[in-house]
């Protein structure tokens, strides 16, 4: 294999939740495997940082503020893409999360407002972004964040967790559906060091965590990137509909969240 088979030359990817963690690790790894990025997030100062870092790579970027949970913003973020770069080769799917709570506390409106977030919003963007990719560059790939939520019996976590597991369902039907021009597959992260695990990532409470992953270690956002550089690039040409599990080898959750008894 050749290892230009990684490389993303002049391809334009759309990012979101590439403000920081993830999403800013995936974007500056595209971007040092030559692709331009769109940087896109709710957070206009942390999308120009991430897009300066991306420029001092001597590759082109566009920060694009952008809030996933609404429609208007997403239909926003393709056509300043469009006008930008006038193509689009790859999507990351990567905003997402949600707050930890007992199934029972869970109002009907906090589940939906997590499905949103973490299922309906890639939907819409895909949904999006698809024709685009076919009419503009002629075909492309998208890849899904996902956790290992979606598999693990964690509780605490009824919405977040249901939501993932249907974003690996939705990997698998529309790479179904969009093949051959364009591939999806989704990456089922582990624990990640990053501003939102701030709790588990630290002194004793992080060498008890990394203990129960075989691995011996919680990962880094560069995990996940390298990951993603590889099913957005053409050594995974033939890939897609894939859930890929980057979690250190964990098949049981390394943390337990505390819940109320009934």
């Amino acid at each position: 294999m050749k290892l230009d088979q990684f490389e993303l030359s002049d391809k334009v990817a759309i990012v979101t939740g590439a403000g920081h963690g993830i999403g800013e690790a995936i974007a500056l790894t595209f971007a040092g495997a030559g692709a331009h990025v769109v940087c896109a997030a709710r957070t206009q100062a942390e999308i120009e940082d991430t897009a300066e870092k991306i420029r001092a790579c001597g590759r082109r970027a566009l920060a694009v503020p952008c809030d996933v949970m609404e429609t208007v913003q997403l239909e926003k973020l393709v056509t300043a893409t469009l006008q930008e770069f006038g193509r689009i080769d790859l999507l990351v799917n990567n905003a997402g999360g949600g707050v930890p709570m007992p199934a029972l506390e869970t109002s009907e409106k906090t589940f939906e407002r997590v499905v949103r977030f973490n299922l309906t919003a890639p939907f819409l963007l895909t949904r999006l972004v698809v024709p685009h990719m076919v009419s503009t560059a002629g075909g492309g790939a998208v890849v899904n964040i996902s956790s290992g939520a979606s598999r693990m019996a964690l509780g605490g976590l009824a919405a977040y967790g249901s939501a993932k597991a249907g974003l690996n369902q939705l990997t698998r039907i529309t790479a179904a559906e969009f093949a051959p021009k364009v591939r999806v597959n989704c990456i089922s992260a582990g624990l990640v060091d990053t501003p939102g695990s701030g709790s588990v990532n630290k002194g004793k409470i992080a060498q008890q965590v990394a203990a129960r992953i075989p691995l011996q270690r919680i990962g880094s956002v560069d995990d996940i990137a390298g990951c993603a550089l590889y099913l957005a690039s053409p050594a995974a040409c033939w890939v897609t509909g894939k859930v890929f599990e980057v979690d250190g080898g964990a098949d049981v959750s390394p943390i337990s969240i505390p819940l109320p008894p009934l």
